[in-house]
């Protein structure tokens, strides 16, 4: 299951060593809704290799501010600590899961 990813827990998270994915969202973004359960099939699929989780943009004004999100979906790859890669908007399985093949 995808990790629910606050303003209080990101930092600890990208600084953990392991690749993490963060799928910013809204109750109320039909998208949102749509990636919703992919980003939940691939953190299944990742677990123990990648963090996979989700940050509610409602609930978290700090951090989307921060990294400049300005439509949602939005989903950041990031790799030691640094964001490598961006999704913006609706995106097939296979290619989420190609851009966290490449963050391994």
């Amino acid at each position: 299951m995808a990790l629910e990813i606050t303003d209080g827990n990101i930092k600890e998270l990208i600084k953990s060593g392991k690749p993490v994915v963060i799928d910013f969202w809204a109750e109320w973004c039909g998208p949102c809704r749509m990636v919703g359960p992919v980003v939940e099939e691939l953190a299944k699929e990742y677990e123990g290799k990648v963090v996979i989780g989700k940050m509610d943009v409602d609930n978290n004004v700090d951090t989307p501010t921060e990294f400049g999100i300005r439509n949602i979906p939005t989903i950041l790859f990031f790799k030691d600590g640094v964001v490598v890669d961006k999704q913006v908007g609706a995106a097939q399985k296979a290619v989420l899961a190609a851009k966290i093949e490449a963050l391994l």
